[in-house]
């Protein structure tokens, strides 16, 4: 970041391949007296045991948390096959963490001693009443299908903290995703983090899905695996195929990403992306389907405006940005290389300060999401535009 913000935030990205020179280029990049706590986004090519060896060896005592993406956000706009990092100054953000590693067993009462020793850590060192300074990230697996379970506890653990997140991937492998933590990379894990400011800053979510008038009902459903077998009483891949018109045997990410179907809650469509189709003709989902749901179909409007709204609108509140973290959904990302405006979108992450990752599902608020733009844009010292 520029001078003028002295060392409240800095950013770094490498693309070398060996896992030292990446650790060796990160800490060149983040390193100053008043470092106080890391968060990275790497592409899962890496030998990650490597990586995490140097990452502890490079930065001594300082914490770092990260995850795996499919596809990185960097200062530079996308990028892929690299590391893209934050380095927060301890004097502008007070920053606790923890692990967990059995996310199928999570319980609430775990999660309200969690948050709990979260916010004893954070006041430790005294910068801002937790009570609206305070907002919470998540790292979740993003192939452990247990994400919900999570996210409801953690919920009602943080009450009126804002929280949101990204579900880790593999870029586009769809077989091993993991989270980092103390030096390791685990997965069937997740990373709860509780940042503590002076700063202004707000928690969004943002979408351009919009629906259409065709409606699917889930009519067999194992909500645990997230595998819908029929849609309609039909078997769902052939249901779902039938509905956009082309043979089962083209169903991909791409028209996946074309193709959305999404869940009504009050006024709002909450998007449920697919991840695959089965041997059996059915479809496995990023987020849990339940039986008896009624799914609408979707289509993506132009992602551009909206995106340019999202930002005015937070400008309007925060001033500039010193920094916005994304979690920005990989079937976003697919739809920007189909179209060919990955230029432009990533010009336009450049200006807005964006540093993130391309995820396998997002979270807001205790909901786990799906083809959205989530995250949270922190202001600049000295308050609000306009204040």
């Amino acid at each position: 970041m520029t001078d003028e913000q002295g060392e409240v935030i800095r950013t770094a990205m490498s693309d070398a391949r060996l896992p030292e020179t990446v650790a060796q280029d990160l800490a060149r990049q983040l390193m100053h007296p008043h470092l106080g706590f890391v968060l990275f986004f790497c592409s899962a090519e890496y030998d990650l045991p490597a990586l995490g060896d140097a990452l502890r060896q490079y930065f001594g005592g300082v914490r770092l948390v990260g995850c795996t993406s499919a596809g990185e956000i960097t200062s530079q706009g996308y990028g892929r096959s690299c590391v893209t990092a934050v380095g927060f100054d301890h004097r502008s953000f007070s920053i606790a963490c923890e692990l967990i590693d059995e996310m199928d067993r999570f319980s609430l009462i775990e999660a309200q001693q969690l948050v709990e020793r979260l916010g004893s850590d954070c006041r430790s060192n005294s910068l801002a009443p937790i009570k609206d300074h305070s907002f919470a990230l998540t790292l979740l697996d993003g192939l452990s299908s247990r994400e919900e379970v999570v996210l409801s506890a953690l919920s009602a653990a943080f009450g009126s903290i804002p929280h949101f997140g990204g579900s880790a991937g593999d870029d586009n492998h769809l077989s091993d995703t993991y989270v980092y933590y103390d030096g390791r990379f685990y997965s069937g894990a997740a990373i709860v983090v509780l940042i503590n400011t002076w700063l202004d800053f707000e928690v969004f979510t943002t979408h351009h899905i919009l629906p259409l008038e065709d409606k699917l009902v889930v009519t067999r459903a194992d909500s645990n695996s997230r595998r819908v077998y029929e849609l309609n009483a039909e078997p769902a891949a052939e249901e779902y195929a039938r509905l956009i018109g082309v043979p089962v045997s083209d169903l991909d990410h791409r028209l996946f990403a074309a193709h959305p179907l999404a869940v009504r809650i009050n006024e709002h469509y909450y998007v449920r992306s697919i991840q695959k189709v089965n041997e059996d003709m059915s479809l496995t989902f990023y987020c849990a389907v339940e039986n008896g749901i009624v799914l609408t179909a979707m289509e993506p409007g132009p992602l551009m405006p909206n995106l340019e709204a999202l930002f005015e609108r937070l400008e309007q509140r925060l001033g500039p940005p010193l920094l916005t973290i994304g979690c920005d959904c990989f079937l976003r990302r697919l739809e920007i290389e189909g179209n060919d405006t990955s230029e432009q979108t990533s010009a336009f992450l450049r200006r807005q300060q964006v540093i993130g990752f391309n995820t396998y599902g997002e979270q807001f608020n205790g909901m786990h999401i799906n083809q959205t733009f989530t995250g949270v844009a922190i202001g600049r010292p000295g308050g609000r535009a306009g204040r």
